[in-house]
C-alpha cells in the first residue's frame, strides 16, 4: 500500500475530496488502483506491482487549483508527505524542461533561473525536515507555490522564442483557427457568426443523426450546412466519421456491440457512404475520434487497430490524395486507469504511427472544465509538456477542440482553476496563453475552438467565444484579434515590433481579474 500525509497550511484537514485521483506508473500511464483518505492519510491501493505515483486535484494559494503527481514512488510501511513529493515532482520536470527549451544561458530565462533555484532551496530544506511533517510541508507549500508560476512563465519564454522564430519566417499555415458549427442552429445570425468566427468550419457527422433507424437516412441538416459552406467557399474540416460515445452512436447498433465483424462491416458502409456525399467539398476527414478510450464496446487492441487502418484506408480509397486525422481525446489517458480495454493515449499514437497507417494529421483535444477524465484543469506548463511528446511521431497536429468555460458553475465548481475562479477575462487571458504555446510549436498545424455559442447542453458549460445571444465574449475579441495578427504577419505588413500582442507577446500568467 502506498500512503501519504496530508497537510493544508500545516495542519490534517478533516476531509479531502479524491474524485480525480488516479495512479500512475512509469512513462506516466495511468494504472488501476483505488486511493482513499483515512484518518488524515491517503491510502492507495495498486494492482501493479513496482513504483508509482499519484495524480490528483490539489489547491496551491495564488495559482489555482490543478491536477498534479507526485513522483513515482515504491511501497513502505511509513507513509510519504504528499506536499514534499508533489513539490520534488513539479521540480524534476521543470529541471528536464529548462534543460530539453534551452533555457539554462538564456538572458531572457534569468529570472525564471533565479526563482527555481529559491525553490530549489525550499524543497531541500523540506526533504532536511521529513522527521517533522508539519514543518516539511508548509516548506513544500512555499516550493510549490514558486515553482508552478515559474513552470509557467518558462513555457511561456519558450514559446516566445519559438513563436518569433515562426513570425519571422511567415511559416504560420493559411487555415489556422476554425470553430465548431452546431448542427441545429438555423438561425441567420449564428451562421454569420460561423462564417465570420474562423478560417474553417468543422463539420460534425454524427452516425445517430445521419441514421437513426438502421437503413433509414437523413442528411438534411448536414446537406443544409454542407451547402452554406461551399457557397461561402469556406474549407471544410468534417467528422468525425467513426467516434464510440453514446451521443453519437445510434441505439440499434448495441445489438452488435460484442460481435466485431458485424460492427466493422456496418462502419464500412457508413463511411464508404459519408466520404462519396461530402468528398468534394472537404479539405481534411476528422476519420477516428478517441478510439483507443474505447468505454463502449469490447474490442480488443489489435481489433481496434484493425479499425483504425480500415478506416483510413477507405477514406483513401474512396478519395484519393485526400487528407486524413485520427484524433487524440482525453490525451492525459485518466480513462486508462479504469478500462482494461482501454488503449493509452500516446501508445496508441505511437502504434498508429509505426504500424504505417497512412493518415497525415494528428488531432488533439483540449477541453477544460468539467468534472471528469480529460478535463480537469491542467496548467500551461503541463499543455506545452504534452504538445512536445507529440513532435517526435513526426505528424502536424491540429488542436481540434480547445475549450475551457468563462463562468463557475454546478457543472465544473468541481474540476479545478487557473489562478482564479472562472470568469470572462480569465477564459480570454487563458486563450491567449495557450493559444500562443500552441501556435509557436513548428509541428502544430490549427487550432480550432469547440463551443462557437453558450448552449445549455454543451460539454464544457459557458465554454463559448459567444454568449447564447450571440454576444461576443473578450475571449472572441483574443481570438479575432490572433487572427487579424496572423494575417498580418503571413502577409508582411507588419515588422517583428510591430506584432500585435496576441502573437508573439505573451503575457506572463498571474492574478487576473
Amino acid at each position: 500500500m502506498l500512503r501519504f500525509l496530508v497537510f493544508r497550511d500545516g495542519h490534517v484537514p478533516a476531509e479531502l475530496d479524491l474524485g480525480a485521483a488516479y495512479l500512475l506508473g512509469s512513462d506516466g500511464v495511468p494504472i488501476r488502483g483505488e486511493s482513499s483518505f483515512v484518518e488524515g492519510e491517503i491510502r492507495c491501493r495498486k494492482r501493479a506491482a513496482g513504483p508509482s505515483a499519484l495524480a490528483l486535484l490539489w489547491e496551491v494559494r495564488g495559482f489555482g487549483s490543478i491536477l498534479l503527481d507526485t513522483v513515482r514512488l515504491p511501497e513502505r510501511p511509513t507513509p510519504y508527505i504528499l506536499n514534499v513529493e508533489l513539490a520534488r515532482s513539479r521540480m524534476m520536470k521543470l529541471l528536464q524542461k529548462r534543460e530539453d527549451w534551452g533555457l539554462f544561458d538564456l538572458p531572457e530565462a534569468q529570472a525564471i533561473n533565479d526563482k527555481f533555484n529559491e525553490a530549489r532551496d525550499l524543497l531541500i530544506e523540506a526533504m532536511e525536515n521529513l522527521d517533522d511533517p508539519p514543518a516539511a510541508a508548509k516548506l513544500a507549500d512555499r516550493c510549490l507555490a514558486l515553482a508552478l508560476p515559474v513552470s509557467e512563465q518558462a513555457s511561456v519564454v519558450h514559446a516566445e522564442l519559438l513563436l518569433h522564430r515562426r513570425i519571422a519566417t511567415r511559416s504560420f499555415p493559411p487555415n489556422l483557427f476554425g470553430c465548431h458549427v452546431d448542427l441545429p442552429q438555423i438561425s441567420e445570425g449564428y451562421r454569420r457568426k460561423a462564417l465570420a468566427a474562423g478560417d474553417f468550419v468543422c463539420l460534425p457527422l454524427p452516425w445517430r443523426v445521419i441514421e437513426p433507424q438502421q437503413q433509414s437516412f437523413d442528411f438534411a441538416s448536414i446537406d443544409n450546412w454542407a451547402d452554406l459552406l461551399r457557397r461561402a467557399k469556406t474549407p471544410v474540416v468534417a467528422g468525425p466519421l467513426v467516434r464510440f460515445v453514446e451521443a453519437v452512436i445510434p441505439d440499434w447498433l448495441y445489438v452488435w456491440e460484442h460481435d466485431y465483424e458485424t460492427v466493422r462491416g456496418l462502419l464500412y458502409e457508413h463511411i464508404e457512404r459519408v466520404v462519396s456525399r461530402y468528398g468534394g467539398q472537404v479539405v481534411l476527414w476528422n476519420v477516428l475520434s478517441g478510439l483507443h478510450v474505447n468505454s463502449l464496446f469490447s474490442f480488443t487492441f489489435d481489433q481496434l487497430m484493425d479499425l483504425t487502418r480500415m478506416a483510413v484506408t477507405l477514406v483513401k480509397k474512396v478519395l484519393p490524395g485526400s487528407r486524413t486525422m485520427i484524433e487524440i481525446t482525453q490525451p492525459w489517458g485518466e480513462y486508462y486507469a479504469g478500462n482494461q480495454r482501454s488503449i493509452p493515449p500516446l501508445i496508441y499514437a505511437e502504434m498508429a504511427v509505426q504500424s504505417g497507417i497512412t493518415f497525415d494529421v494528428f488531432g488533439l483535444q483540449l477541453c477544460f472544465g468539467a468534472p471528469r477524465d480529460g478535463c480537469w484543469q491542467r496548467d500551461l506548463f503541463q499543455i506545452s509538456s504534452l504538445l512536445d511528446r507529440f513532435a517526435p511521431l513526426g505528424k502536424p497536429v491540429m488542436i481540434t477542440r480547445l475549450v475551457v468555460p468563462s463562468a463557475v458553475g454546478d457543472g465544473n465548481k468541481a474540476s479545478g482553476a487557473w489562478h482564479k475562479s472562472w470568469n470572462d477575462n480569465v477564459q480570454a487571458r487563458w486563450l491567449e496563453a495557450i493559444a500562443n504555446i500552441v501556435l509557436s510549436k513548428p509541428f502544430m498545424e490549427a487550432i480550432c475552438w469547440s463551443d462557437l455559442v453558450d448552449e445549455d447542453n454543451s460539454a464544457i458549460p459557458s465554454g463559448g467565444l459567444l454568449t447564447a445571444d450571440l454576444n461576443p465574449k473578450p475571449s472572441f475579441q483574443t481570438w479575432t484579434a490572433m487572427r487579424r495578427a496572423v494575417l498580418a504577419v503571413r502577409q508582411g505588413t507588419v515588422t517583428m515590433s510591430e506584432t500585435p500582442k496576441a502573437v508573439g507577446k505573451i503575457a506572463p500568467p498571474g492574478p487576473q481579474s
